[in-house]
């Protein structure tokens, strides 16, 4: 008898089977300690055909960084409806981006956690994500200063730093939050809301606090 013949997968789907496969290795074990031959194992596929496809380890993992990056700033996006006011925007950023990380423990541990911890040039493919948030950040909170008609020309930096103070923020609170059972993706996003509107809410309205002399 001859030997069975399946049906040859096409290469984009066999490719995503790896990244699939390399984003739960790396996520839950960590990049030095993850070996290629656990990912071709869980991928389904013999190690010749990762390396055939993908190059190397380090290839492999910047391509898991870069597809869980795009992932998340895709789904932050589409979160966010323009036209509504900015604290509706935020707020449905914020839910956006904590049910991804939430949804995606792993991919977020491989941005959160791996890329940033093991150099150049792995960090900066998880900085330009971040810019990117931060920038989008940085418009919505623009977008409330000049909606409230108090300060318009809130200087940039202030802006700037209040955008990179709100990502830091939500960065911290989603890795809490994904091995802090029982907090759901709209807890974390309400628990800093009303920490960070707060303070926006005062600023735009004027309330702003001065350190003593």
């Amino acid at each position: 008898m001859g030997a069975v013949k399946t049906k040859r997968m096409p290469r984009a789907v066999r490719e995503q089977q790896m990244l699939d496969a390399a984003v739960r290795i790396f996520g839950q074990r960590g990049y030095m300690a993850a070996s290629m031959d656990e990912i071709a194992e869980l991928a389904g596929v013999s190690k010749p055909l990762v390396y055939l496809y993908l190059n190397s380890k380090e290839d492999l993992f910047i391509a898991c960084i870069r597809r869980e990056a795009t992932a998340l700033t895709e789904a932050v996006r589409a979160g966010v409806r323009p036209g509504l006011p900015a604290d509706r925007q935020l707020w449905d950023g914020l839910q956006a981006f904590f049910a991804h990380t939430a949804e995606h423990p792993d991919g977020w541990s491989v941005l959160h956690l791996q890329a940033r911890t093991h150099g150049e040039p792995f960090a900066a493919e998880v900085a330009a994500m971040r810019a990117e948030i931060v920038a989008f950040v940085t418009r919505l909170v623009a977008v409330a200063a000049r909606a409230a008609h108090r300060d318009p020309d809130l200087p940039e930096g202030e802006v700037a730093g209040l955008a990179e103070a709100l990502v830091g923020a939500a960065e911290s609170l989603a890795a809490w939050a994904n091995v802090t059972p029982g907090v759901t993706a709209r807890q974390a996003a309400a628990t800093l809301m009303n920490f960070a509107w707060s303070g926006l809410g005062n600023l735009l309205s004027g309330h702003v606090w001065t350190p003593p002399a």
